[in-house]
């Protein structure tokens, strides 16, 4: 467990910008992303409130369902899972937390165990923020449903980002 907390600062992050034009920009992102995630895998979201991370989170489930669903947003819930082919997927919304340690309450030990994790406001984890995970971050483009997303790679995601811009 305590290493998925160590720092990789000997392994800078690889790194990438997208211009999301639109929200169907941004559903073909979410997808392509949904088709790299494996078990164990950490994804945060960032971002001001209304950058898109419940947008993004919920196209990214859609696309692992294989169908439009139902995608409550976990921001009075703080969690919501979701079980898939081989892993369940644990959405959590950490806006509301006040200390790092309030994740315990929410079975986060069980999510980077034995599932997926998609984190809204991730930076609310402090220490507790998982070395090895993918980091996307965004924020308003130039029109009303275009986003900016930056996109920060640690760990094994660095070859699956670099796989996935070869495309």
């Amino acid at each position: 467990m305590y290493e998925s907390i160590m720092t990789a600062a000997d392994h800078p992050p690889a790194s990438l910008h997208l211009e999301l034009p639109d929200e169907a920009a941004t559903q073909a992102f979410a997808g392509r992303l949904a088709g790299l995630l494996r078990k164990r895998d950490f994804v945060g979201l960032g971002g001001v409130l209304g950058a898109g991370k419940t947008t993004f989170a919920r196209h990214m489930i859609a696309a692992l369902a294989g169908h439009e669903m139902e995608v409550p947003s976990p921001s009075f819930t703080l969690v919501q899972s979701y079980d898939f082919d081989g892993f369940t997927l644990w959405h959590f919304d950490l806006y509301r937390i006040e200390t790092p340690e309030e994740v315990y309450e929410l079975d986060y030990e069980e999510a980077l165990m034995d599932g997926v994790t998609l984190v809204e406001w991730p930076e609310r984890l402090g220490p507790m923020l998982p070395a090895m995970r993918l980091d996307v971050t965004f924020s308003q483009g130039p029109s009303p449903d275009a986003r900016i997303a930056e996109i920060k790679a640690h760990g094994d995601w660095r070859e699956r980002l670099a796989a996935m811009s070869d495309d």
